[in-house]
């Protein structure tokens, strides 16, 4: 499973995680390892929302987990050692309850021996080695799917393509020789160097964490020092750059950007790219981090506030088989300011009718408590702000609103629901149920309307929580049109438990325990989990559910149907008002030149990023690179071009917004407010 590091957020990397140097004495754990393991089992079993117990099944399922931990690209294992593990399939629920975790331990003994086999063989074989690339043969970056290497040959055919695709990189990148081998070694002394601080602690939470994960993908354990470290960046953890990173295979790559960082504000990073290389300053050294534990690769890029930070990028555009870019950011603190709902006003003519349409970015679902809790009647909320903004855009005769809901991770609970009644007149917005069956209604009681015009929500993939309890509340009311992806899945709520107290420990530090308690669904009855809300409108994607959101992992909750509340739908949308929409949208993929050619530019990202097979021939590979980057120039040459099949004058402001995704919505809305239900 890959684990996501927001950046300031120094949290272990549960990939290639580190490792002990030859001569060091073997990792062992720590007595109070096995009582912690105990008690955590007993927790999860009494509390967890799923209800199911430590178990042979789960035991299965943790071993697998451990292992993917510790080689998730099959690149130091080979088949015999997972026989070997096969011993511990059905155990470790057993062992668990003994508090012993020396299968953790023994594993992680097996996993050292074979990744110093591998660092011999690239610094003694393959790193002398001179390769042809003028062969015609290719190389799978993606090996997930990749199957158990029976035998130390079949390893070594695999670290050779690795290595001589490492090169030809390079290579193509401009590099000579000397520098490429040079950059190359220097990539994995900097791994040894990382494996040679891992130490008994960093097992142990690998090992808890594949166990805490077993039973859902937000629960986990936190060891002492990575809960401390936790704590701290929290006051931190919008410092740099703003953006949301994850391991993937050797890559680090851009999994969100934030709002309100120069990621966004420039917009030189985007959600795909994959970070090969960090620089410090105008004109510090490139330094390359391909293969890098995460939290490495986030401590060079954070820095103090103002300073500059150079980053070397493979565009999710142009994929691994494309050219890299070298872009440069500013660090900054990301304000509340910078997170707060922000409005704009969009005009154009529209079939010869001046059109004013509103559009609120909600970043997140924020709230100062503690300017509340002082009593200060000025605190900042996202129900307050929105309710300013809108009373500002009616004051313009605005036609129609938009809510921008893309990139909101979610927030404050209480702000979805209040949010949510600034539209509707009153009544139940979300379900909350607990581990023990027992429901509870988050309600909206007041019955002012702040807006009553026609409502466009915005949503993507990475939308969620929160946003996925007001955008479900506004469809399941038939209020407003959700337009845009599926959102994320994100339908489960989590508490944190110390586990001092629990286990009386007085001598040994001890870590903290998150784990899921409760479940949200809509006022429909249906849950958020794992399906997300779906939009009424779709708009192209490049992104799979397999691959983002909570359906992509293994462990996810899965999406289920209590009773519906007692709740009264409005008369805004119907089923023939979204018919309309629909054949509306349907008839600008066809002809509305602007669109057909984001749909163009989604249809190739979607095939860059399945495309994981990249030729080890220079020439084959050169010729690769220059097609994907034509073939980029030549989609935003098209892109160019404007929509202006109702005589639009090119001056509108709709045809100059750079955001398709944004300038459909509001087509969508346009339509709707026409339809004079909506």
């Amino acid at each position: 499973m890959k684990k996501l590091l927001l950046i300031g957020t120094l949290l272990l990397s549960a990939g290639l995680a580190g490792a002990i140097d030859k001569d060091t004495t073997v990792l062992r754990p720590k007595p109070v390892y096995g009582r912690e393991a105990r008690v955590i089992a007993y927790i999860l079993d009494s509390y967890h929302y799923r209800k199911i117990s430590l178990n042979d099944s789960l035991s299965a399922a943790i071993l697998n987990e451990y292992i993917d931990a510790l080689d998730n690209g099959k690149m130091y294992f080979l088949t015999s050692d997972i026989q070997s593990f096969e011993k511990y399939k059905f155990q470790i629920d057993d062992y668990t309850r003994r508090e012993d975790v020396s299968p953790a331990y023994e594993i992680y003994s097996v996993f050292i021996n074979r990744y110093h086999e591998r660092m011999d063989y690239v610094f003694n074989h393959l790193l002398a080695s001179n390769f042809d690339f003028s062969v015609e043969e290719d190389f799978e970056t993606d090996r997930t799917k990749a199957v158990w290497a029976s035998n130390t040959g079949t390893l070594n055919e695999v670290w050779r393509k690795t290595i001589k695709n490492m090169e030809l990189s390079l290579k193509l990148s401009g590099k000579k020789t000397d520098e490429i081998k040079d950059v190359i070694k220097k990539r994995y002394e900097r791994l040894n160097k990382s494996f040679g601080q891992f130490n008994s602690e960093d097992v142990f939470n690998m090992y808890m964490n594949s166990i805490t994960e077993s039973y859902d993908p937000h629960t986990n354990y936190l060891s002492p020092k990575t809960s401390e470290l936790f704590k701290q960046s929290m006051s931190l953890s919008l410092e740099g750059i703003g953006a949301s990173l994850q391991t993937d295979n050797d890559y680090t790559k851009v999994v969100r950007i934030l709002p309100g960082g120069d990621a966004d504000k420039s917009g030189k990073l985007h959600a795909n790219d994959f970070i090969i290389g960090v620089a410090q300053g105008k004109d510090g050294e490139m330094v390359d981090v391909i293969g890098w534990r995460i939290d490495d690769v986030v401590k060079l890029i954070k820095g103090p506030k103002g300073t500059y930070v150079r980053l070397l990028i493979l565009p999710a555009k142009t994929g691994v088989n494309g050219p890299s870019n070298e872009i440069t950011l500013v660090r900054d603190k990301i304000k509340l300011e910078d997170q707060a709902a922000k409005k704009k006003m969009i005009k154009y003519n529209s079939g010869g009718k001046a059109m004013k349409l509103g559009v609120i970015t909600l970043p997140s679902f924020y709230m100062d408590f503690d300017a509340y809790q002082r009593g200060d009647k000025d605190y900042r909320s996202t129900t307050r702000d929105v309710k300013k903004l809108i009373d500002q855009l009616k004051t313009e005769n605005i036609d129609g609103l938009a809510i921008d809901l893309r990139n909101n991770g979610g927030g404050a609970l209480t702000e979805a629901i209040n949010l949510t009644g600034l539209f509707i007149k009153d009544g139940p917005v979300v379900q909350v149920r607990s581990s023990n069956n027992q429901v509870q209604i988050g309600e909206d009681d007041d019955n002012s309307i702040a807006y009553n015009g026609p409502l466009v929500v915005l949503t993507n993939r990475f939308s969620a929580s929160a946003s996925e309890i007001f955008a479900g509340a506004i469809q399941d009311y038939h209020r407003g049109v959700i337009v845009g992806e599926s959102t994320y899945g994100k339908g489960t709520v989590q508490r944190v438990q110390e586990l001092k107290p629990v286990m009386n420990e007085k001598d040994e530090p001890v870590g903290e325990l998150k784990y899921t308690f409760q479940k949200f669904y809509r006022v429909n009855g249906s849950s958020t989990q794992h399906k997300g809300v779906e939009p009424d409108i779709k708009l192209p994607t490049a992104l799979d559910a397999e691959q983002f959101g909570e359906s992509s992992n293994l462990s996810a909750l899965p999406w289920d149907v209590i009773g519906a509340a007692a709740y009264v739908k409005t008369n805004y949308i119907n089923d023939k008002v979204l018919t309309e929409l629909k054949k509306s949208y349907v008839n600008r993929t066809k002809h509305d030149v602007s669109l057909k050619n984001y749909i163009e530019e989604t249809d190739e990202l979607r095939k860059t990023m399945h495309h994981t097979l990249v030729s080890l021939n220079e020439a084959k590979r050169k010729k690769q690179m220059e097609e994907a980057e034509k073939k980029k120039a030549s989609i935003k040459l098209n892109a160019k071009i404007p929509s202006n099949k109702e005589g639009l004058p090119q001056t509108d402001t709709l045809l100059q917004l750079n955001d398709e995704y944004l300038r459909e919505g509001l087509l969508i809305l346009t339509d709707l407010s026409r339809s004079k239900i909506g």
